[in-house]
């Protein structure tokens, strides 16, 4: 007998679903995607049970489709991530998110020193490590490891 679950944020007609985000990473998925800033309609769900997360968090954005260099900047702090293209309530595509070669705009310098800490520059950093996460800036060449980022 199959067995029934029951949706606790319920469905989307067409959009993007983003899931497997961990709980306390929710807010800075949706500052790093701009979605404090659109008028689509926003579903999102905290805390829920998760196997392999413990606690995820969820976001159902309806009539919204990411490219794929948006999506991927929540590697950082989502890197397992699950994006879902919703097209008249199915699942039309899945992708898996993937850190980008290059990071810009969203990332502060670890380095107190380094000019984007001091001027109206956007910081930009490579990625030269991916698990650990670790990123060269591209202003003062200092790696800021993966427990020393912070979103701007």
């Amino acid at each position: 007998m199959k067995k029934k679950l029951k949706l606790k944020v319920s469905a989307i007609k067409d959009g993007t679903v983003i899931d497997h985000i961990p709980a306390k990473s929710l807010f800075e998925v949706i500052s790093i995607l701009g979605l404090d800033k659109i008028e689509n309609q926003i579903t999102f769900g905290t805390n829920l049970e998760s196997g392999k997360l413990g606690a995820k968090a969820i976001i159902k954005v309806s009539d919204k489709f990411f490219e794929n260099d948006e999506i991927n900047k929540i590697a950082l702090i989502a890197p397992h991530a699950k994006l879902n293209i919703i097209r008249d309530y199915e699942v039309a595509e899945k992708k898996i998110v993937e850190i980008p070669q290059k990071i810009t705009g969203i990332v502060k310098c670890f380095n107190p020193k380094c000019i984007t800490n001091h001027e109206k520059i956007t910081t930009s950093f490579r990625v030269i490590n991916t698990n650990p996460v670790a990123l060269k800036c591209k202003y003062c060449e200092k790696i800021t490891a993966e427990d020393q980022i912070k979103m701007l």
